[in-house]
């Protein structure tokens, strides 16, 4: 076995070997304690299927933001079945919360029921539900910034999911191709990450990007995303490409 020895001016040494069920890491700060930790997303089925425990551990823990898309009167897109948006946003939201709690990250949520976070529902709910996610973002100070939302087309064929970032900022993007990618690999589709220019992704945050997980105007995604062991897929895939980027940012 291998390792290979990396100082940080000495407060962080990584060690990384190269192992039958993935890659390791070592994180070793001043006080003499160390996490050994494995990433499953590099190995076989079997760890595929595994929690993974610990996973980032830095002097401080990493946070992240999971932006809970929609709420309240606003519940987005609907299904032909009549189901919203907001609904299933949440519904993921909290599965995926729950990876990254086991990973050893702090999470931060911008809804946790079906409430919006405008206040009254009167002229300008929109703007100031959007300021209010902006304003916890900030304040949590995130190592990345997920915006789970679900989409809607025309073209009733078109399904899957599909990652979008801010354009013209680079670490946005590099986390929507490691997601796009373990999304893709792990639900089966081709989609592609794509740029554009979004309110929640422009206002200086880094490292954000939006998931639209499916398409509520496609049948079967329809179908799919309101079943949990669905949602634990998008939510593995989610999560194991927020740790690819993590690792090679």
């Amino acid at each position: 076995m291998k390792r290979f020895h990396i100082k940080f001016f000495s407060i962080i040494i990584i060690l990384i070997s190269t192992l039958s069920s993935g890659l390791c890491i070592v994180l070793n700060n001043d006080s003499g304690s160390t996490v050994d930790v494995c990433n499953p997303f590099l190995s076989t089925t079997a760890a595929e299927s595994a929690q993974t425990e610990g996973f980032v551990h830095t002097v401080g823990r990493l946070t992240v933001v999971i932006d809970v898309g929609h709420g309240g009167i606003d519940g987005g897109v609907k299904g032909k079945s009549g189901v919203k948006e907001s609904d299933i946003n949440l519904a993921i939201a909290l599965i995926l919360e729950r990876h990254f709690v086991e990973g050893g990250f702090n999470t931060v949520l911008t809804r946790r029921d079906e409430n919006g976070l405008y206040g009254l529902a009167t002229k300008g709910f929109k703007l100031r539900d959007m300021n209010a996610r902006i304003d916890i973002i900030k304040d949590a100070n995130p190592c990345v910034v997920l915006s789970i939302h679900q989409n809607a087309h025309s073209a009733t064929y078109r399904s899957g999911s599909q990652v979008f970032f801010q354009k013209n900022i680079a670490s946005g993007e590099k986390l929507a191709s490691y997601i796009q990618k373990s999304l893709n690999k792990r639900l089966g589709f081709e989609n592609r990450y794509l740029s554009g220019d979004y309110f929640i992704l422009k206002k200086g945050i880094p490292a954000s990007v939006i998931v639209e997980c499916g398409f509520l105007s496609n049948a079967a995604d329809e179908v799919r995303l309101q079943t949990e062991e669905y949602q634990n897929r998008i939510c593995t895939a989610i999560y194991r490409g927020t740790l690819d980027y993590l690792l090679n940012k």
